[in-house]
């Protein structure tokens, strides 16, 4: 049974390039023509190199994302159009399963008291309003 543990693990999709050749079984054309949308994907790895990193862009706006960077179409070495989101979608499904939303990371996330100190920003606007600045009077 442990063996068969194993290689469950080692069959994840977790890598742009395992994803590139998944992508041009069901697309056609080379692994080449979707890397980079793939490497996109987990380039957040570099920052958290954990699972985790898939909260930043494994979610449903981060495929909106996708296509905002590479456009609504790729056209790949047969020439064949395809869907940017549906390249995404894959990668999702393969990777997660599902395709979550940003709210289903964020419920996941404990809130810090660092998140609630005030920054340099407060003070600032305190200087304004004690100076009676106005932006607009130099206009």
């Amino acid at each position: 049974m442990e063996q068969r543990v194993s290689n469950v693990k080692t069959l994840c999709m977790s890598h742009p390039y395992h994803h590139s050749i998944s992508s041009a079984k069901k697309h056609g054309g080379k692994w080449e023509d979707y890397i980079k949308i793939h490497n996109w994907f987990d380039e957040t790895k570099a920052h958290y190199p954990d699972m985790r990193h898939r909260a930043l862009r494994h979610h449903a706006e981060g495929i909106f994302w996708c296509e905002q960077q590479f456009g609504v179409v790729i056209e790949n070495s047969d020439g064949k159009l395809v869907p940017t989101r549906t390249i995404a979608e894959q990668h999702l499904m393969e990777d997660i399963g599902r395709i979550p939303t940003i709210k289903d990371y964020l419920d996941c996330m404990s809130q810090e008291g660092w998140m609630y100190k005030p920054g340099e920003g407060r003070k600032m606007l305190r200087e304004i309003a004690d100076e009676k600045l106005d932006y607009t009077k130099h206009l």
